[in-house]
């Protein structure tokens, strides 16, 4: 059997069988059609019509693909531990008793422990990655565009493995503050999140955007295909022509993204009464609906 090769903190999971921090997996608020594989060797493990929200801060599913999943008592003797039937690997725990569903089965499967495949392989949806500054503004911007799916803070372009928000506001890291955008290219280009990205930014800041400043609020594109990357060059020329100071915003492939801590999500809804977010984000999300009326959702 085949194994895929595993990260620090994959292996700490998989191998070790510890538990990542709950409410930082890529899948914990995640509902996209497709299969969840084992991360390790890519056995289809779970569907995603079985996959549903139990808020404890972790993937749930009420039902395993038949054969795939293996249990078996845990170390502690008090909880029931699942691991992949094919290699062994440690997914999570399985719990019953709790009623969430019909079915009455609770699999809490930690998300370094999986890999999702979408149900069309030509999935409708990309994944756009930006950085420009803080990503509270962000977040709250881009979830307004109609065809947006999702848009999610976090961590990027860096070397450390799982960074915490502390760990980066150091700016030793690395890594920039950055949002991940899911979205239909049929409804809404690159090109025009390209648009977007830098009419809400200064692009020629380095590692600055107005009071915030270190690396980790640098100008990024992280780039998830060929396609992009080459859009993203060429439009990068063509506003370069409009600014009297040189363009700093850096192009780089999308390695890996670290979902950001609970509390920085849908972080404007929750204090749009905060100075921060009246003085900074609102002015943001006065020009996008000046500029992009068109785009936003209803």
């Amino acid at each position: 059997m085949k194994l895929n090769k595993l990260t620090k903190e994959e292996k700490g999971v998989i191998l070790d069988k510890e538990t990542e921090p709950p409410f930082t997996g890529e899948y914990d608020d995640f509902f996209r059609e497709g299969i969840y594989l084992c991360r390790r060797c890519n056995t289809p493990l779970y569907k995603s019509e079985n996959k549903f929200e139990a808020h404890c801060g972790w993937p749930s599913f009420d039902e395993e693909i038949p054969g795939r999943v293996k249990k078996q008592p845990d170390p502690d003797g008090r909880r029931t531990e699942i691991i992949c039937a094919a290699c062994g690997a440690h997914l999570g725990h399985v719990f019953t008793g709790e009623e969430l569903t019909p079915k009455d089965t609770r699999y809490c499967v930690n998300s370094l422990s999986l890999r999702f495949i979408p149900k069309d392989k030509t999935d409708k949806y990309e994944t756009a990655v930006f950085g420009g500054g803080c990503f509270w503004c962000f977040e709250a911007i881009f979830r307004r565009l109609r065809g947006v799916e999702s848009v999610a803070s976090g961590y990027a372009g860096g070397e450390k493995e799982n960074p915490t928000y502390e760990e980066v506001s150091t700016g030793e890291t690395g890594h920039a503050e950055v949002v991940k955008i899911v979205f239909d290219p049929n409804i809404i280009s690159y090109g025009t999140l390209l648009e977007i990205f830098f009419a809400l930014h200064d692009p020629t800041t380095p590692d600055r955007q107005g009071a915030d400043t270190g690396p980790q609020y640098r100008s990024i594109i992280l780039y998830t295909t060929a396609k992009q990357k080459e859009t993203a060059e060429k439009y990068l020329e063509k506003i370069k022509k409009g600014f009297t100071e040189p363009v700093v915003t850096e192009i780089e492939p999308l390695i890996r993204f670290y979902p950001a801590e609970e509390y920085h999500r849908d972080y404007y809804e929750k204090h749009q009464d905060q100075p921060y977010c009246e003085i900074t984000i609102s002015p943001k999300l006065k020009k996008l609906e000046e500029k992009f009326s068109k785009l936003l959702k209803p």
